[in-house]
């Protein structure tokens, strides 16, 4: 099993002395590093990421703080020179905390338990049920993905439409596109992504999930065809 993981520190020679440990675990694979917080909370816009390993003191927006805007959050590892944030840390639900400098053995360990806590995320899921979670309201919500219809932009916001109610969520179209699971799901319109085993019907203009019509772009119908023929 291998977890994709980024490294966040505003420190170049930091960065570097993860980076070649990650690079020497067979568990991990390294997508990205970056050097603040805002180019972070972009760049886990466009890459799907299990696992973090997090400065906390960084310019501008901490590592607590980026958490904080994070919709769904992958594990934690945090990376700090200072103790004092441990405890704070683990309200987080962080999986680690490792304190600088970090010797191979003690990065060996957080790992294990990274690995382990994503293998029982994945047994979980599939004996309740493949899910996500969102926040809406200032609350974490469980939504299970067979019970979401489609998904519509709200400007800053995304509306959630499920089998039993909506939710509003605050994230951007793409952000939330890369939290579905693939061949599940189709943008069909720049406002719109469906769940593909709701869709009843479509034409040229519309995809019907029930009673509702959905816009379908000009340029997915196709793509919405053989999206359909594979799942």
């Amino acid at each position: 099993m291998t977890l994709n993981c980024v490294v966040v520190d505003d420190s170049a020679i930091q960065r570097l002395s993860i980076v070649k440990l990650i690079e020497n675990h067979p568990s991990l694979n390294l997508i990205a590093e970056y050097n603040s917080a805002l180019e972070t909370k972009n760049g886990l816009n466009t890459h799907k990421v299990d696992l973090i390993f997090l400065d906390i003191e960084m310019p501008v927006l901490n590592g607590f703080e980026l958490l904080d805007v994070l919709n769904n959050k992958p594990q934690i590892i945090f990376v700090t020179g200072k103790t004092e944030y441990a405890f704070k840390a683990f309200n987080y639900d962080a999986t680690d905390y490792l304190h600088k400098p970090i010797t191979k053995e003690r990065f060996n360990t957080a790992v294990e338990k990274a690995v382990e806590q994503h293998k029982l995320k994945l047994d979980f899921n599939e004996t309740e049920g493949e899910h996500i979670f969102v926040k809406s309201n200032l609350k974490k919500r469980k939504v299970y993905i067979k019970d979401i219809k489609w998904i519509e932009a709200l400007g800053d916001y995304v509306k959630l439409v499920t089998e039993e109610t909506s939710l509003v969520v605050l994230s951007t179209m793409k952000a939330f596109e890369h939290e579905l699971p693939e061949g599940k799901f189709l943008r069909i319109h720049k406002s719109y992504i469906v769940n593909l085993d709701k869709v009843d019907r479509f034409n040229s203009k519309n995809v019907e999930v029930g009673t509702y019509e959905i816009p379908l772009s000009r340029n997915k119908k196709t793509q919405l065809v053989d999206a359909l023929n594979n799942i």
